[in-house]
């Protein structure tokens, strides 16, 4: 061995025992995490699926979203929202929006953001599409809501209107002001 080589060595020696006080020294036991109550632990998922079932346990209906988060009143959020109904609910709705919060009971879902409700059977028969800004729906009741303005078509018919109560599972659809519309033979 010789000169250069001891020395490199010892050096390397030197910086290994150096790095190890170094680090032993940032690690005290009296370290600790402090967590604040505004931190809140809830869940997130990404590519959701909520399955709501009745009262006997079968599947009624089915929330798809490429987001959920809990949110500290335990309500989810979700984004980019699918409703369907199961086949044996007899509910023939199919309810997209870009946002839903699912109340902490998990008895209301609040729609908002291009609120789009399609069935092939619609209300009298016919392909039925029902637009919104913000839609209600109560998933157990089969009950779809709003305050604010909605427009529906219903096969080749179109109507405006400010409120508007559906029925889903009755394909029942009640508006409540302001209605306008075309029908065309």
């Amino acid at each position: 061995m010789n000169a250069r080589s001891i020395v490199a060595t010892v050096a390397l020696l030197a910086a290994a025992v150096g790095s190890w006080y170094l680090a032993g020294s940032y690690r005290t036991a009296d370290t600790a995490i402090v967590v604040t109550e505004s931190e809140f632990a809830g869940f997130y998922l990404r590519s959701a699926r909520i399955l709501g079932p009745d009262e006997d346990g079968t599947l009624l209906y089915e929330i798809e979203a490429d987001l959920a988060v809990q949110q500290e009143n335990n309500e989810i959020e979700l984004q980019n929202v699918r409703i369907r109904y199961s086949p044996n609910a007899n509910v023939p709705w199919t309810i997209s929006a870009d946002l839903a919060t699912i109340s902490n009971q998990h008895d209301l879902i609040r729609l908002s953001g291009h609120v789009v409700a399609v069935s092939e059977e619609g209300f009298s028969g016919q392909v039925t599409e029902i637009r919104a800004a913000r839609l209600d729906i109560d998933p157990i009741l089969f009950r779809a809501e709003t305050d604010g303005k909605v427009q529906i078509r219903i096969g080749s018919r179109s109507l405006t209107a400010t409120g508007m109560l559906a029925l889903l599972q009755e394909s029942r659809l009640h508006l409540k002001s302001n209605v306008s519309g075309k029908f065309v033979p």
